[in-house]
């Protein structure tokens, strides 16, 4: 066994390449895409360019792939996370963001008229801490691996 196929498979909760790039880039372009429609829509920045449903939409669509991307992950990065007791506060203050942020966003599109305006101060605060968190996560575990 070469040492490099070694080093690569003996970090526990190391995601292979392919993995890791779609984590990253799903989750960032989810988060890109919120950030827009935030400024454009709540803030009101380049409304007629940052606050359009167009947006929204692509955010809602990057949300999905996002979704898929952390079911990627679970069943192996998580367990083995857990399992090396490494990173738990920034991986499991995630998952229940994450968990929030569907929630969240399940309510801005099916929940009730009378809680939207709380739901969507939820969804969008809860969004730039998980992504912090997000980043947060990747960076100190590039550091670790080098």
């Amino acid at each position: 066994m070469s040492h490099s196929h070694y080093r690569n498979n003996s970090r526990l909760g190391k995601m292979p390449h392919w993995q890791r790039t779609f984590v990253l880039a799903s989750m960032s372009t989810c988060a890109l895409t919120g950030i827009a429609y935030l400024l454009g829509h709540e803030f009101f920045l380049k409304k007629d360019l940052l606050g359009i449903h167009a947006v929204l939409a692509w955010h809602g669509i990057t949300a999905l792939i996002a979704t898929l991307a952390l079911g990627s992950v679970l069943p192996f990065h998580l367990k083995a996370g857990l399992k090396a007791k490494r990173q738990l506060a920034s991986g499991l203050s995630q998952l229940g963001f994450l968990a929030i942020l569907l929630s969240s966003g399940a309510l801005l599109y099916y929940g009730p008229e009378t809680i939207r305006e709380s739901v969507i101060l939820t969804h969008w605060l809860i969004g730039l801490v998980f992504f912090a968190i997000f980043m947060v996560h990747g960076v100190v575990a590039q550091i670790k691996r080098s």
